[in-house]
């Protein structure tokens, strides 16, 4: 969440930030942030004082029974007790502000930084990046595919190949559980176990260590990365033990440093996790829900960082380039677009989305977004690091990314690496696989 810090002394500029994001009543929740604080404040100061005078006339009981004067003394209890009723009432006061200050606090946004576009929608996203041939930055051009080009004659959709060749069945998984958790088989389920260890693999080289995390959380790790109270009606609720599947393994690894204090030289962490996933996905619905498209379960690697907020933008770049290293080496047609403020998640700072092409679909599959979160979740988390020099606590950066979500992986490797004589293996994945074609 927003620190108040930053909301009392940079006032304009987070609403401004927040209206980027298309925040409906801005200034009204920041009005309101800054009330209850104050309120809060006067009851803490108010209680100070009542406890310093009840300090001091406690002090004089004592004077007062050596001196013979009971009555007084029995007028200085009178007014102890009355003290303490009074300071009593202030903190009360002051801790149901602390509550609703907190709640306030967590129903808004973090704010965009400067070189977030301004948009309302996906439609408002910018390309900056691509490996087509013809690619307009800021706009949405498909042009032509450098890496590998396509079969012109083979445009079946993934959800046809993976019934052709006996890869994933969807049907069964509707039978076993319902829509949206599909039964991967044979090659199909060998071309996951492919990606997987591809994707830990790369991450280990470069430099993360692996974490195997719970894939239920409680309340406190929903909170502290922001899935709750914004994402809930996302997430699956166990009702009874109050534990959420994760929608993400950002949620587990990023809430190890929950309540911690990190040496300064002990950052950047990287950490990277395999885990399945779950959303709920509700009111999805339609074309973009076919085959893979759109699951409520799936795999995918996350990697994570915890940094210093003057390297995190370094951190961003490096996790960027990561990312994308691994869509070239999947030889994949593929395009970054930096998300606008309307279309930018609900926790970053600043968020880049990878997408695939899908060539039988003719349409963009996103397959990760990287964000940098600034100090947003650090203080919902109370994640911080001792600097080395000042010896004071600071708060962190965090930053997330997919790296990658397998399905519209396994999609886009279906459709454009489709042949007449089977579906083609990428070469890096050859190893893994232990084929060259899927047939």
């Amino acid at each position: 969440m927003l620190t108040l810090k930053l909301i009392t002394e940079e006032t304009e500029r987070v609403i401004a930030g927040l209206e980027k994001k298309n925040f409906k009543g801005a200034r009204e929740a920041i009005d309101n942030v800054m009330a209850v604080d104050k309120k809060r404040r006067e009851a803490q100061q108010k209680m100070d004082s009542l406890l310093a005078e009840q300090k001091k006339a406690a002090g004089n009981i004592g004077r007062l029974m050596k001196e013979g004067k009971k009555d007084e003394a029995e007028e200085a209890k009178k007014t102890v007790a009355a003290l303490k009723d009074e300071s009593k009432a202030m903190q009360d006061v002051m801790e149901a502000a602390e509550k609703e200050l907190t709640t306030l606090l967590c129903q808004i946004p973090n704010i965009p930084y400067d070189e977030v576009p301004e948009g309302n929608c996906a439609e408002d996203n910018w390309v900056v990046k691509s490996n087509l041939k013809e690619c307009v930055i800021g706009k949405d051009t498909v042009g032509n595919w450098d890496a590998n080009p396509v079969v012109e004659t083979a445009k079946l959709p993934h959800w046809e190949l993976a019934k052709k060749y006996n890869l994933i069945d969807f049907d069964l998984g509707v039978k076993i559980t319902g829509a949206g958790f599909p039964v991967y088989i044979g090659l199909g389920a060998r071309l996951q176990r492919a990606l997987i260890n591809f994707f830990l693999d790369e991450a280990r080289a470069s430099g993360y260590t692996e974490i195997m995390p719970p894939t239920v959380v409680n309340a406190a790790s929903g909170y502290g990365t922001g899935q709750l109270p914004d994402k809930e009606g996302q997430m699956y609720h166990c009702e009874i033990d109050d534990l959420y599947l994760i929608p993400t393994a950002e949620v587990p690894v990023t809430n190890i440093y929950r309540d911690v204090i990190l040496d300064e030289k002990d950052l950047p962490i990287k950490n990277c996790a395999y885990t399945q996933c779950f959303r709920r996905e509700a009111g999805s619905y339609g074309k973009d829900v076919r085959g893979l498209n759109r699951l409520h379960e799936f795999s995918k690697i996350e990697i994570v960082r915890i940094d210093k907020p003057e390297h995190s933008a370094e951190s961003h770049k490096e996790m960027l380039a990561h990312v994308e290293g691994l869509l070239k080496k999947l030889e994949l047609p593929y395009r970054i677009l930096r998300l606008c403020g309307g279309d930018a998640s609900f926790t970053s700072a600043i968020c880049y989305d990878f997408e695939v092409y899908s060539e039988a679909q003719k349409r963009w599959l996103e397959v990760s977004s990287v964000s940098n979160f600034d100090t947003y979740q650090a203080n919902r988390l109370k994640c911080r690091y001792r600097n080395a020099e000042t010896k004071k606590t600071e708060l962190c950066h965090t930053l997330n990314g997919s790296a990658l979500a397998l399905p519209r992986i396994v999609a886009s490797i279906l459709e454009n690496f489709q042949t007449e004589e089977g579906i083609r293996v990428p070469k890096v994945l050859v190893p893994y696989m232990g084929c060259e074609i899927i047939k």
